[in-house]
């Protein structure tokens, strides 16, 4: 007498389930993907940018502790050009709102790209269920 016994592992691949990926299902896990890439290139350029912001509020803080009558070297493309100190705290204040435009400009890149994100993974999410991994692993 053998009694037949059956186990069901929970949480392991079954290659039997019912999942059944179309093409534009596909598409979509694709897109996500995509966008998940370029927040994280945004991730990293925000944060050289911020680096940047904070060096010229630095250098701004540096320059105003010096003499009145002292040229500074002011980088404008690939030259530098010496200026008195008010001329340069004034470069650099218009260098300063520059780059927080451009961190903005990131930042708002940056959230669009994880709304569409967000939209794409309740989809995804509501099509494979606990099938599909789209968190990162951070």
């Amino acid at each position: 007498m053998s009694a037949k016994v059956e186990t069901k592992s929970k949480g392991t691949f079954q290659p039997d389930s019912d999942v059944h990926i179309t093409y534009e299902d596909q598409m979509k896990i694709n897109k996500f993907a995509n966008y998940n890439a370029k927040v994280e290139d945004l991730k990293e350029e925000l944060r050289i940018k911020q680096n940047e912001l904070k060096n010229l509020e630095e250098a701004g803080d540096e320059i105003e502790l010096l003499d009145d009558d002292v040229r500074i070297p002011f980088l404008m493309g690939d030259v530098f050009l010496s200026h008195d100190q008010a001329k340069t705290i004034e470069l650099l204040a218009e260098a300063k709102e520059r780059k927080k435009k451009e961190i903005n400009g990131i930042q708002q890149t940056s959230r669009d790209l994880q709304q569409k994100m967000s939209d794409l993974k309740g989809y995804l999410y509501g099509r494979f269920g606990s099938n599909i991994h789209l968190e990162n692993d951070e």
